[in-house]
């Protein structure tokens, strides 16, 4: 009788934990992830609108716009080697290291770019430590999304890891819109101010919301998974992660590096076209950011509405969806922009980038994650997304260097974009869906 009763009562008393900790797992993936990105989008619109005139070339326009935009993308260089090596850590001694040591490096390195003197201060000196802190922040960010995906993937119930999972993208929205927040006051400062002590102010700021984002996340178990396959792991499985992951998964890591080539949406939509619509066709600073604001609020109820529809359909028809359709829309934004029509900017890119991009966006933190077996998830995830990702990143710097001129020279971006979405959505075509695969089977032949 005691045996019967006993493992009863327990289970009654572990119940309200297991209950609770996948909506734990999500607040503190929404926060770290909202922290993560407020720094690193941040990033983006001084590069768009401020970095040009104090870190480059000022009476080259162009060329400073390029110089910057290219400082912007050089942290997806160093996104791989950071994805290789945080990848390690995460699937060898937890997941929770990681996304530990991801919010405090991101939080230095933006820090310290608010201290960074300018060109006219400090001479060439200046662009270079410039370019360290962004490495550094491409490093944080390698881990983040991977460690924090997959944090939030294990802890799910098992008919909702869509939705869970989606957590980590609505708290990237968030810091988006955080950082734009921020940034609007800051474009309404007379010019002189702005560009001598205002523009400093966000990246100051991001020491507050670090130590918000790493007092959530201190307490956040490692999730069951990752705990029974420590138990479970064998002198055969217990080498090295990355050589694991290219000896039995090498297809679906190739597979979530081409899918990862629709974030080639959202750096266009945040930072090319921010750049192309305020120096090039002069549309007014605040009107832009205003965009994007009302872009990302949208998509912060629009992101978990689509990861909650992939829990019913698979994650396949709904990327897909929001690949294509991304493909498409880009064309409608930008000719919106050429016209410097300000009513159709608005609709379009809400619907862009707040609707549809949001069904991919949504979606590839399940999707990708249960590619993946457990005990490579971390690496396959963040190797997977961070070389897909470097270009997104570079994107903004090659969308300069395709655009044009004259009321068409938009058009060679837009091409560039809508075939950047066409292999991703081709890429996930040839995927497994794994909506109803149980977790203990997921990246199993």
């Amino acid at each position: 009788m005691t045996s019967s009763v006993l493992p009863a009562a327990a289970a009654a008393a572990i119940q309200p934990e297991a209950v609770k900790t996948p909506k734990k797992a999500a607040l503190a993936s929404w926060i770290g992830s909202a922290v993560e990105y407020y720094d690193f989008f941040i990033y983006g619109t001084a590069a768009a609108l401020i970095f040009p005139k104090l870190f480059f070339a000022p009476n080259n326009p162009q060329a400073a716009a390029i110089a910057s935009f290219a400082t912007f993308g050089v942290a997806y260089i160093t996104r791989p080697l950071g994805a290789v090596a945080l990848g390690h850590i995460g699937d060898r001694f937890g997941r929770k290291k990681v996304l530990t040591f991801t919010l405090l490096l991101m939080g230095l390195s933006t820090f310290m770019i608010g201290c960074l003197p300018t060109y006219e201060q400090l001479g060439i000196l200046s662009p270079i430590l410039l370019v360290i802190a962004r490495l550094l922040q491409g490093i944080s960010a390698a881990g983040e999304q991977a460690g924090a995906n997959s944090m939030t993937l294990e802890h799910a119930p098992a008919n909702q890891r869509g939705f869970f999972t989606s957590f980590t993208l609505s708290g990237t929205q968030a810091g988006l819109i955080l950082a734009t927040l921020v940034f609007l006051p800051i474009t309404q400062m007379p010019e002189a101010q702005m560009l001598s002590w205002g523009w400093r102010i966000p990246f100051f700021l991001s020491a507050v919301v670090v130590a918000v984002g790493f007092w959530v996340r201190r307490t956040l178990p490692e999730t069951p998974v990752f705990e029974k396959e420590q138990e479970e792991q064998t002198h055969e499985t217990a080498g090295l992660p990355v050589a694991i992951l290219f000896r039995t998964q090498w297809a679906d890591v190739l597979r979530v590096i081409f899918a990862a080539l629709v974030s080639v949406v959202s750096t266009i939509f945040s930072v090319f076209t921010l750049s192309y619509a305020v120096n090039t066709m002069q549309i007014d600073r605040s009107t832009m950011l205003t965009v994007l604001i009302l872009a990302n609020i949208v998509a912060l109820g629009a992101i978990p509405a689509f990861a909650a529809l992939s829990d019913r359909i698979g994650r396949r028809p709904v990327f897909i969806f929001g690949a294509l359709g991304s493909a498409a829309l880009i064309w409608p934004y930008m000719w919106a922009i050429s016209q410097g029509n300000i009513p159709l900017i608005f609709t379009f890119g809400i619907l862009l980038s707040g609707v549809v991009y949001s069904a991919a966006n949504g979606v590839w933190p399940s999707l990708y994650g249960e590619m993946f077996d457990t005990k490579v998830r971390l690496s396959g995830m963040a190797i997977g997304t961070q070389i897909g990702f470097a270009l997104g990143g570079f994107a903004p710097v090659i969308s300069a260097a395709l655009l044009g001129t004259g009321p068409t020279g938009w058009v060679p971006v837009a091409v560039f974009v809508t075939a950047t979405a066409a292999i991703a959505a081709i890429s996930i075509v040839t995927a497994r869906e794994t909506y109803r695969t149980p977790m203990e089977m997921l990246g199993k032949r």
